[in-house]
């Protein structure tokens, strides 16, 4: 619905799908506690729409916790790095014994994970964009001529859903 708020605005859907690519892929960076700092950068260099920016940002939160191992893992292979220690005894050992060690480590991880990350965001954010021009374009047309309901509704058990 605020996709729909913004299109009712006068936001090109060009701008909105590249809005809300750039959002979701930096949505799920590996380096956590940085998307919404990366979307107002991204948004204010790249002249984007920042609610879609921030809206396709906060959508996808989840799944930046749910990549950041996975993107560490990928990039400790890509890259030949040690690789990162599953078992939370493991990490706190290393905390405790070597602490400086560990610190440094983590960096190196989150700064390959980043790269890996960056390499697939750079694929990913034009074929986002592209994929959702066409369908905000014709959200936009339906809308404009009040074709109402924008969403088909569905049969479910003689009900309308």
């Amino acid at each position: 619905m605020p996709i729909l708020a913004l299109l009712r605005m006068g936001a090109s859907p060009r701008k909105l799908a590249w809005s809300i690519a750039v959002g979701l892929l930096i949505g799920i960076n590996p380096i956590l506690g940085t998307t919404t700092i990366f979307c107002l950068a991204a948004a204010f260099v790249l002249r984007l729409n920042l609610v879609a920016s921030q809206l396709a940002n906060h959508v996808v939160y989840p799944l930046e916790l749910l990549f950041v191992i996975p993107f560490i893992h990928m990039a400790s292979k890509l890259f030949h790095l040690d690789p990162i220690p599953f078992s939370a005894g493991e990490l706190f050992r290393a905390a405790r014994e070597h602490p400086v060690k560990l610190i440094h480590q983590l960096w190196v991880w989150e700064w390959h994970a980043f790269l890996l990350w960056a390499a697939l965001a750079a694929i990913s954010v034009p074929l986002i964009a592209l994929a959702l021009t066409p369908l905000l374009r014709k959200l936009l047309f339906r809308v404009s001529h009040h074709q109402y309901p924008i969403l088909h509704s569905t049969e479910h058990d003689g009900h309308r859903v």
